[in-house]
């Protein structure tokens, strides 16, 4: 491959093989399919020719955290059919009329006050725009989401919502640097989204946990999306 400026193709392409031939195996071990599990590749603060070459290479889940950058990027790949665009950021309802309609999937709705703010521009857009519920199991108050015994209440918030599709539960547990001490969040989350199934009647099939240092466990314990960015990007620039 051809060497973009600041750009390595064939680096991205054989990181992103390598990245996915682990999951596939994390997911065997689990007794589970690797089609069970969709990569998202976290392109936040990385360039839209970067994203042009994962896609070349057959990705098409990329994950985003900064609004105006993220509209860039699609703006600038409009060309390339079939992206799946993922919202993974904290989002204020101020800025949810960017958001709604234009993502596959938000990651992070948070709050009744964000979801009726997707709902209001989702419904005005004629679109129905799927999420998950962030939650915060680890009750650490520099991250948002909803505590263990709110997700319900927020869970059924979104439910009665037309403009949204409740897809799941999203996690961002607390980082520790070994990937073995953060699977029983995961597990948790697990346990969690299964428990308010059955409560709600309703199905939740997407669980978004793992990121780059703890993608292995995370599918081993039940993830359905995985968010890696620094093993297949390399560090953030700046």
């Amino acid at each position: 491959m051809e060497r973009m400026e600041g750009i390595d193709p064939a680096g991205l392409a054989g990181r992103l093989a390598e990245v996915k031939e682990e999951i596939a195996r994390a997911a065997a071990r689990a007794g589970r399919q690797a089609d069970d599990v969709r990569l998202v590749a976290v392109s936040k603060t990385h360039p839209a020719e970067a994203v042009r070459v994962l896609a070349a290479a057959g990705q098409r889940d990329f994950g985003e955290s900064y609004v105006q950058e993220a509209l860039g990027k699609q703006s600038a790949l409009f060309d390339i059919s079939g992206i799946r665009w993922h919202f993974l950021g904290g989002l204020q309802s101020n800025k949810a009329k960017f958001v709604a309609g234009a993502f596959h999937l938000v990651h992070s709705v948070d709050s009744p006050n964000l979801a009726q703010a997707l709902h209001k521009r989702a419904t005005a857009r004629g679109a129905v725009q799927d999420v998950l519920v962030q939650v915060n199991l680890g009750g650490e108050v520099q991250k948002r989401g909803a505590c263990a015994d709110d997700a319900q209440c927020l869970a059924e918030a979104v439910l009665a919502l037309p403009g949204l599709r409740l897809r799941g539960l999203m996690l961002m547990p607390p980082w520790d640097e070994d990937a073995e001490a953060v699977r029983p969040w995961f597990r948790g989350l697990r346990e969690l989204r299964d428990s308010l199934s059955i409560r709600l009647g309703v199905s939740l099939p997407e669980l978004s946990m793992g990121m780059t240092n703890d993608f292995v466990q995370a599918v081993e314990e039940g993830a359905t999306l995985v968010r890696v960015g620094t093993r297949i990007f390399g560090r953030r620039p700046g």
